[in-house]
């Protein structure tokens, strides 16, 4: 489960880059994807592609905490396309699916405890997974008082590298969500980097734009450096001066990034999170929504 992170915000100048210079920059990172062999096709060309947009359910928990059916119909009706579960709010594997089926939304990733994916509890995690339709399973949370060395995290990279292999003969992918502490330098070295560094192409970057940069970290390097490999995405704001920022009112340069997603990112779905607590969550997710929208229409 996604955890609010109060680290101290970091007062950066953000480069605006011009449209001339974004688009320089994109088709050399295209074509170095090729040559290192990501694939070649029009994603990585520069071929902009449409990508559904889903909603992390971690942003509206206390209205699944009281009503999962009631919550899930509210955010297919704002517009969402699917959801990322946080929690499975003692329902079933088939009870899901079925409010999932129910009001059109297709499920967009899980954010899965480390635990439920070793040993005996993995078979089980593949099978509920399987039965909700998620490809996607997403460790939000690495302890950053165990991983906290570089070679901590590269035995973090090598035992995703397992799992990679172990889920994917059932059509799954691991994946990895930040918070700030991997983007806070240990020896030298960025957690973030060590670890995707040293894992499979297939596993997940899930970046997470707005806890990136309270860590004083940017997402937009790292899809350059790392293309393909964003398959799901958390799109949450962050603003140096306004703590009540939703998405589209802060500082993060939303057009290159949702630009680089569709070209080179890999990004199979967007994923809006939002957690401040500063509106009720669902007009929070609304809003998102919305704001969204402006940017990429439905």
């Amino acid at each position: 489960m996604d955890k609010i992170d109060n680290g101290p915000p970091q007062d950066a100048q953000r480069r605006n880059l011009s449209r001339r210079t974004f688009l320089k920059t994109t088709a050399a990172t295209a074509a170095a994807a090729c040559a290192v062999g990501s694939g070649c096709d029009g994603q990585l060309l520069g071929k902009s592609k449409k990508i559904p947009l889903g909603v992390q359910l971690y942003s509206v928990r206390t209205e699944c905490q009281k009503d999962l059916p009631g919550t899930i119909e509210a955010v297919a009706d704002i517009g969402y396309q699917g959801v990322e579960f946080a929690g499975y709010y003692d329902y079933s594997a088939k009870d899901l699916r079925k409010l999932l089926d129910d009001n059109g939304l297709k499920c967009c990733g899980t954010h899965a405890q480390l635990d439920t994916l070793l040993g005996e509890n993995l078979p089980k995690t593949i099978e509920f997974n399987k039965i909700i339709g998620n490809k996607y399973l997403i460790v939000p949370w690495l302890d950053p008082e165990k991983y906290n060395s570089v070679e901590g995290w590269k035995k973090a990279a090598d035992m995703f590298n397992e799992l990679a292999e172990k889920v994917e003969p059932h059509n799954m992918q691991v994946g990895y969500h930040n918070h700030w502490h991997e983007f806070k330098p240990i020896d030298g070295q960025v957690p973030w980097d060590i670890f995707f560094g040293n894992t499979r192409k297939d596993v997940i970057m899930q970046c997470d734009t707005g806890n990136a940069m309270i860590g004083g970290g940017e997402v937009i390097p790292y899809l350059k450096r790392y293309p393909g490999r964003a398959v799901t995405i958390h799109l949450k704001e962050y603003s140096a001066t306004n703590k009540n920022a939703v998405l589209g009112e802060g500082d993060i340069p939303w057009e290159e990034l949702l630009t680089l997603c569709e070209t080179i990112g890999g990004t199979k779905w967007y994923i809006i999170e939002e957690e401040k607590d500063v509106y009720p969550p669902l007009e929070a997710v609304k809003l998102c929504y919305k704001n969204f929208r402006k940017l990429r229409p439905a």
